[in-house]
């Protein structure tokens, strides 16, 4: 059962503030240029909460993490940010233009959520996390005690739960971010309305799109607390819930981009061993090097109808990987058909494992390969010698996410990119 919740949002008092100088991306996407840019756009923005600089002369006393606490401390006390008066959830609207060009409009709902273990299967994961961005979002919710950013996960319905969040005529908040996605918060505090909701998330079962991290953190700090306060059930308690936007899986405008692998560095490296190597696991097809992204993008789309289907570019050569073969199944040893049916696994496996012989820590450090969202500058990088092969992409369907993740399997690193992002810095959630 799915136990959601209305809570009092800690909001930025849009009198004080304008939303467009304090909101940003999630802080695992704030880049050095973008963390500069956020510092200078106002010293009320979220990045000095959620992804402070870092000082050489840091210490215990003064750190990035005590000084997000003393950051949140003195906005609450100055009032920029501020506490709704009355329980409420927050229906969230994202409109935005897809890299096809096409325009999308993204529902969902910010709520509470309990926190709960994965194996009481009603909460759902799809990719594996790292120890090192777990402790960092555990020492910031230590020191703040507030969750500054929202968890992105996915239900299922046919469109109940959306006709059940009548919006005011005039949003909460409307913010446009640099990359002209228009967000907009509606407030819904009618009792009924929030019920109703509730009513019909009970039955749900949730996958995480993004936010693995952030949840698993939200699960240690709970686990904490329980151990700290003793024996006795506190099931009500404020660490037993974090901050969630909640959307159907089946909404129009839940999009999927592919994240496209690059690899660079090799010691050695032979055009012509990759193309005879790699036909001992798939069918190869050569076809023009001097392909664009868009030419690649059909192909991939075209292709993929048939099942697994990669374009491996290299900087004079190009070659279409699909139809895998009976030797990959060396390399794929312990995993599912569903997984096995995954373009991410079989290159993963089969190519950079089998053929480039990356080692799985290799690939989880990131040590000869990059991730990019953009085919174009993916090719470039080969083009330009930065790189020495690229590997593209179709994206990973929903379906598949939501099969792999309901039959707790998880998939390769950064195989989804639900796009766009969720802004950080519409609600806050402050345990105390």
């Amino acid at each position: 059962m799915a136990d959601i919740l209305p809570f009092r949002a800690l909001r930025y008092d849009l009198q004080r503030v304008s939303a467009s100088q304090v909101v940003t991306q999630p802080y695992d996407k704030i880049t050095p240029a973008m963390q500069e840019r956020y510092y200078a756009a106002s010293p009320y923005n979220l990045v000095r909460i959620i992804l402070g600089r870092r000082e050489p002369s840091d210490v215990a006393s003064n750190n990035v993490y005590t000084r997000a606490a003393a950051h949140a401390r003195q906005w609450r006390s100055e009032g920029i940010l501020r506490q709704d008066s009355s329980p409420s959830i927050y229906s969230y609207s994202q409109t935005f233009t897809a890299p096809s060009g096409t325009t999308f409009e993204r529902r969902g709902f910010i709520a509470l959520g309990r926190v709960e273990d994965y194996s009481a299967k009603i909460i759902f994961r799809h990719e594996q996390t790292l120890s090192k961005p777990k402790a960092d979002r555990l020492d910031l919710l230590r020191a703040t005690r507030a969750h500054y950013e929202q968890l992105f996960l996915l239900y299922e319905d046919s469109g109940e739960i959306d006709s059940l969040l009548a919006k005011p005529q005039t949003a909460t908040i409307d913010v446009a971010d640099e990359y002209g996605v228009a967000h907009r918060i509606w407030q819904i505090s009618d009792a009924g309305a929030i019920a109703a909701v509730q009513n019909k998330m009970r039955d749900k079962k949730l996958v995480i799109a993004d936010g693995h991290h952030r949840y698993e953190t939200a699960l240690n700090y709970r686990d904490e607390r329980r151990a700290a306060e003793g024996t006795g059930s506190h099931p009500q308690a404020s660490y037993e819930f974090v901050m969630m936007t909640l959307v159907n899986m089946n909404d129009p405008g839940l999009l999927v981009l592919p994240t496209h692998r690059v690899v660079h560095s090799l010691d050695s490296f032979s055009v012509e061993d990759f193309h005879n190597a790699s036909r001992s696991f798939f069918e190869v097809a050569e076809i023009d090097p001097a392909l664009d992204a868009a030419r690649a993008t059909t192909l991939l789309h075209e292709r993929g109808h048939a099942g697994t289907a990669l374009l491996a570019v290299m900087a004079n050569r190009a070659f279409l990987l699909h139809s895998p073969k009976a030797a990959g199944a060396q390399f794929l040893a312990g995993f599912s058909a569903r997984q096995q049916a995954l373009d991410v696994v079989q290159l993963h496996k089969c190519l950079l494992e089998g053929v480039l012989k990356l080692s799985e820590e290799s690939i989880r450090n990131q040590q000869n390969l990059s991730y990019l969202r953009d085919a174009s500058e993916a090719l470039a990088q080969v083009r330009t010698g930065a790189a020495n092969i690229a590997f593209l992409m179709n994206p990973c369907p929903v379906a598949q996410v939501r099969d792999v993740a309901f039959a707790g399997e998880v998939m390769p690193q950064k195989s989804t990119d639900f796009y766009p992002k969720l802004l950080s810095g519409l609600t806050a959630y402050a345990l105390d």
